[in-house]
């Protein structure tokens, strides 16, 4: 077996997983993987006799991704630890098909038929049933199919198998849990990433193999800078990303992305807890470009917003005037002829009005810092979870630390891009009793 090796040390050894080959010896005869590693140290190394290597977690047969192993029985141990308490974090890169939305979380509880292999969702207490979590973001669409990454919270037999397949969105050719697949497909299922403490340096170390996923370049060559966001276009002069909430764009989200790609510039901003679309260029000829455009507002911005409560009328454009305090970092309302004053302007649509909570389409027409923040605000419907210019209390009722605000749609150099991810007012409800 050809072994792919991601990284090794006396206590480790991670390889790449190859599709459709057993972790360890089973009835079929195949070789498989753990033999083989055990051969390659034994090769590599010259150890006479029996080569130990412990196997601390698995990957059902048909996928392929990220295994490590621990090459004593001190790491074998403090590893089995950490996956058994959940401390240990796997990512997998999925393509499905059916309408998967934006992101998600799904909880079911598993019960493994032990006779057939096979693992279904059942009714919670049901006698052997355990709870199973895991979380997912829609990162592309390609005509019916969907690429999504996937956070494991717990590691029960066929999770994530099972679970999508139950929400109605199964995984592309998985023979047991995808009844439209087709004889001979390949199972679309990738451990990505694997996130461990190494079990002697108590350095928390991540290791990456990207999915043969052809139809989805773009999102699997930046599938490593999960933490920050995501990729949805790249050219030789564009990087289009969607941000993920937290995340600084000159700190964060490109320390990420440079670690793939070098250089970039970032050409706009977007405030630090709003999720979504932003563009970085490739080169400094497109920096310059890029800048003039924004400079100019020859580009489209349309955001969402889930705002508490809701405007008098459905639709309408707002136009203030403010200053920037940059010692506090917060935008003040003033006067037209205020020296200094710079001039804001939006138009919005409520598409949703709900209890306490409406979501609204936000276009701008200038593009001001906190602008969308401070003009909801002054219209007295500030932008849920926003603590600096919003409704503390309501915050707190909804249970909303991070404003609710999305950089949906951009348009650019000709082009327009959006968001996979979607604002729910009907999620929140399901999160929070009011």
């Amino acid at each position: 077996m050809n072994i792919r090796v991601l990284y090794e040390d006396n206590h480790l050894l991670v390889v790449e997983k190859p599709a459709n080959v057993p972790v360890q010896a089973d009835a079929s005869g195949d070789e498989d993987l753990l033999t083989a590693c055990k051969g390659y140290i034994k090769e590599k190394y010259a150890k006479p006799g029996e080569v130990y290597l412990g196997l601390v977690h698995r990957l059902d047969r048909p996928v392929g991704g990220v295994m490590v192993f621990a090459r004593t029985s001190k790491a074998a141990a403090r590893l089995t630890e950490q996956f058994s308490a959940h401390r240990a974090r796997k990512r997998y890169a999925a393509i499905v098909e059916g309408s998967a939305p934006g992101e998600g979380r799904l909880a079911d509880f598993l019960w493994k038929d032990e006779r057939t292999n096979t693992t279904s969702v059942v009714p919670e207490g049901t006698p052997g049933a355990k709870l199973a979590k895991l979380s997912f973001r829609t990162l592309a669409r390609e005509g019916d199919l969907s690429l999504l990454d996937v956070d494991l919270q717990t590691g029960r037999p066929h999770q994530i198998r099972v679970q999508l397949s139950h929400a109605g969105f199964p995984i592309h050719g998985d023979q047991r849990y995808n009844p439209a697949a087709q004889v001979g497909e390949q199972i679309r299922l990738w451990a990505y990433a694997l996130t461990i403490v190494h079990p002697t340096l108590k350095e928390e170390m991540t290791f990456y193999a990207l999915p043969p996923f052809g139809e989805f370049p773009t999102a699997v060559k930046y599938l490593p800078a999960f933490r920050a966001g995501s990729a949805i276009y790249e050219d030789e002069d564009l990087l289009v990303v969607d941000k993920n909430p937290g995340t600084e764009v000159e700190t964060d989200l490109l320390s990420e992305l440079s670690a793939i790609r070098s250089p970039l510039f970032p050409v706009h901003r977007l405030d630090a807890n709003t999720m979504g679309l932003v563009v970085l260029a490739g080169t400094e000829a497109a920096e310059a470009d890029l800048l003039d455009a924004f400079a100019r507002h020859e580009t489209g911005k349309v955001y969402e917003a889930i705002l508490v409560g809701a405007p008098k009328a459905p639709t309408g454009t707002l136009v203030h005037y403010g200053l920037k305090d940059e010692t506090r970092a917060y935008m003040r309302l003033v006067d037209k002829d205020t020296p200094g004053a710079l001039k804001m302007e939006l138009s919005y649509r409520i598409v949703e009005i709900r209890g306490g909570l409406s979501k609204a389409e936000i276009r701008l027409m200038t593009g001001r810092t906190h602008q969308i923040r401070v003009q909801m605000a002054a219209l007295g419907c500030p932008v849920l979870g926003d603590d600096k210019y919003g409704d503390r209390e309501a915050n707190r009722r909804y249970r909303q630390k991070r404003q609710l605000l999305l950089s949906k749609r951009l348009t650019v150099a000709g082009k327009t891009f959006e968001s996979t991810r979607e604002l729910t007012i009907d999620q929140i409800y399901k999160e929070v009793v009011v």
